[in-house]
């Protein structure tokens, strides 16, 4: 351990959730690198964002919320939403001196001598007294599995590898998945592909009129009850329902969002229901959302037997120098800037209750 870096604070993530944490810790007197470091995997700024496709301009992002500090201003509605929020990202590291690290790659965080923590990575090991963690769901892809998949003669791939709408061209698709992401898939590739086809496991709920901070913080509560009973977090999305704004009534009007129920094996050809239906397949689309990137965590055995990590507030339950921040109900960007508020004020009353061992 004799390379050990020792800080105060570790976050792990420079995504909206990871920079918002950072941003309030430079607030409260941390200082970069000495009392704090910003671990992030990424090759640049900008978070899971700068995986964006091309064709997300960032007037079609859904709920981009600003930064603590700092907001986003004059940005070009048909520039790609990778170059915008990545810009801006940049310059808010930069302004503020968060002197991100990257490209580091966390492997495990264990419990360390002195009631410390050791954060393994490929830059060597920082232990540290507490935890933000905002690894978000990028990284962890959600594959559902039905029989017959391995037969399929087509291509697959999820909306994480989604290269935008012309590779489709002259292709039948079958779209997977009920989320903002499948009906922005379908409404891109129907006039590039052969024939579409859309499936969900349940039937779309579409919202009709204003979401209003009511409607929200009942929505966020419903997701924030799950990881309070420590079961695995479903997105905020998913209990909001998708807006029906104008594209959508369009695309149910052209016969584009015309959902069927999901398919129960997948043929050599495409997709087959056991009613005797079949749609003939080039390429299956898995718009099936994303899991909590977490792994890293297991040495420290916090997943309940639910399959989740009880929360309480951003920590978890069993161990409050670990905040998970853009988990659960704050996996939204202004969810996000929210909870790294919470979880730096729980954590500088933590290390003033139990000060740094001699």
């Amino acid at each position: 351990m004799n390379n050990t870096r020792e800080v105060e604070v570790v976050v792990i993530g420079a995504g909206q959730a990871g920079l918002a944490g950072a941003y309030h810790l430079r607030r409260s007197g941390f200082e970069p690198d000495r009392d704090f470091v910003v671990l992030d995997h990424s090759p640049a700024p900008g978070g899971a964002w700068q995986f964006r496709w091309p064709s997300l301009t960032y007037g079609k992002v859904h709920g981009m919320h600003a930064l603590p500090g700092m907001e986003l201003t004059d940005a070009d509605p048909a520039r790609p939403s990778a170059e915008v929020i990545g810009a801006y990202f940049d310059r808010y590291e930069r302004a503020f001196g968060l002197r991100v690290r990257r490209p580091v790659d966390v492997r495990a965080v264990r419990e360390g001598p002195g009631g410390r923590l050791l954060v393994e990575t490929s830059d060597g090991v920082w232990s540290a007294r507490a935890l933000i963690n905002a690894t978000g769901t990028w990284d962890r892809p959600f594959w559902p599995r039905y029989p017959g998949q391995e037969t399929f003669r087509g291509r697959q791939l999820h909306t994480a590898q989604y290269p935008g709408p012309e590779e489709f061209t002259g292709q039948r698709v079958v779209v997977v998945g009920g989320g903002a992401s499948g009906t922005q898939h379908l409404l891109e590739i129907a006039s590039h592909a052969a024939a579409t086809t859309w499936v969900t496991r349940r039937p779309p709920v579409f919202r009709e009129g204003p979401f209003d901070e009511g409607a929200g913080r009942a929505a966020v509560a419903l997701v924030e009850e799950r990881v309070r009973q420590g079961l695995p977090p479903r997105s905020v999305v998913s209990v909001t329902g998708l807006p029906l704004n104008d594209a959508i009534r369009q695309g149910i009007e052209d016969g584009v969002l015309d959902r069927q129920p999901m398919f129960d094996r997948i043929s050599p050809t495409g997709v087959d229901w056991n009613d005797g239906r079949h749609a003939d397949a080039d390429v299956i689309l898995w718009a099936t959302g994303f899991r909590a990137a977490i792994d890293h965590l297991a040495p420290l055995r916090l997943r309940s037997p639910g399959g989740g990590i009880r929360m309480e507030g951003t920590h978890a339950a069993s161990d409050p120098r670990i905040h998970l921040v853009g988990y659960g109900p704050s996996a939204s960007t202004i969810g996000a800037n929210r909870a790294g508020r919470a979880a730096v004020r729980d954590i500088r009353r933590l290390l003033e209750r139990e000060p740094a061992a001699a």
